[in-house]
């Protein structure tokens, strides 16, 4: 199915482009916006509310005032709204689909795997918000009794990236709910236009003012920094890069804050051998090129044995070379663009330090157009200096 121009404008004119503050959709304080930009073409989807320290502020003050109503709210109500809520992304799953599409570049096949495999968390919270148990038993010297009762830790502040718009909201943002917590979101700045439709889907599904605060920023640093300085703030859950979680790690750790971080990844890709040929090819192209190779999860490394090594890099050249580099909305489209310039520029500086070292490059690497962000998936034969047996 062609995604027309139309459908486009009218979905990304339906995104709340505010700040989601105590129930009600804001302007940023300044009244600064930033832009949001389709990676395949550069230009320009919509400008949206940038968060300051003020938003900032606002947003926890919304969170902290909520969490002690929002604690005592029944279980089962808190399940009944996840229910709600993947009931309504489900009955959205086309639009949540093309708005990823739109400003992550990643084709509509694998956008609407996303919605679904993102959904799912909706679904299980919502059934394990009732199982929140705690448990009574006998001390040793069977003269008391003791109980372990679990309460929600408090208001969190919740940092996706911009690879899995949806499922590393839902992710964060389900548990939370079905655990009781108010919640502080900051989406990644390439990608927020995704998290903006959620919170609008949840207050639909009847999430209360206060507990889901959204503040799209791109000044990270210095709006999360006097978060997490904040004595209110009680959880920080991260997904992104080392370098950036190993810095919240050192600052939450001057506050005993509890910290969950999702971190980096350089996964290598081992070929033996004895290994059948064409299966491990196939799940190289998979390894690799999911998510167009942009998830902490890809294969960044193939090690292979020497006696195997050409073979496989022909096949491997052969199938990269036949999927199809396009816009993500193109009904034929298996590889969409990066995510931006700068990861353009690093995959070009990887292939070119390669070749510069020995190595062969067999496809690809060849840029779209002047403004776009892909490059045809490349592919080269192992440095002599890093080649193994």
């Amino acid at each position: 199915m062609t995604v027309t121009a139309d459908r486009e404008s009218e979905l990304l004119a339906s995104v709340p482009t505010g700040l989601l503050i105590n129930g009600q959709w804001l302007p940023a304080a300044s009244g600064k916006t930033f832009d949001v930009e389709d990676p395949s073409t550069g230009k320009v989807l919509v400008s949206i509310s940038d968060a300051g320290v003020e938003d900032g502020a606002a947003a926890m003050d919304a969170a902290a005032a909520a969490q002690a109503s929002w604690a005592r709210t029944a279980p089962r109500e808190r399940g009944e709204i996840l229910r709600r809520a993947f009931e309504l992304v489900t009955a959205r799953a086309e639009d949540f689909a093309l708005l990823m599409t739109l400003e992550m570049g990643k084709p509509l096949a694998e956008a609407r795997g996303e919605v679904a495999y993102g959904a799912e968390f909706l679904r299980w919270f919502s059934e394990e918000a009732v199982r929140v148990s705690g448990r009574y038993s006998a001390a040793p010297d069977g003269k008391n009794r003791i109980l372990v009762q679990k309460k929600p830790v408090g208001p969190c502040l919740l940092i996706t990236p911009w690879n899995f718009p949806l499922a590393m909201a839902t992710r964060k943002i389900a548990p939370a709910v079905a655990a009781g917590c108010t919640m502080v979101l900051k989406p990644a700045n390439l990608t927020p236009l995704t998290s903006l439709l959620f919170a609008q889907v949840m207050q639909e599904a009847g999430l209360p003012a206060g507990v889901l605060n959204v503040i799209q920023t791109s000044t990270a640093g210095a709006v999360t920094g006097p978060l997490i300085k904040d004595d209110r703030l009680r959880k920080i859950s991260f997904t992104g890069s080392t370098a950036v979680g190993q810095a919240l790690m050192r600052e939450a750790a001057d506050k005993v804050l509890r910290s969950s971080m999702e971190l980096g990844g350089n996964a290598p890709f081992v070929v033996f051998e004895d290994a059948d040929l064409d299966r491990a090819v196939e799940g190289a192209v998979a390894a690799k090129m999911r998510n167009m190779g942009e998830a902490c999860t890809a294969a960044n490394r193939f090690i292979v044995h020497d006696s195997i090594a050409d073979a496989f890099a022909d096949k491997f050249a052969a199938k990269i070379s036949a999927l199809n580099t396009a816009r993500g909305t193109e009904p034929d489209s298996t590889v969409g663009p990066l995510i931006d310039g700068k990861a353009r520029n690093g995959v070009h500086a990887l292939v070119s330090d390669a070749v510069a070292n020995g190595a062969v490059a067999v496809t690809g690497g060849a840029r779209w157009t002047a403004r776009a962000t892909s490059t045809s998936p490349p592919c080269s034969r192992t440095c002599p200096r890093t080649r193994a047996s």
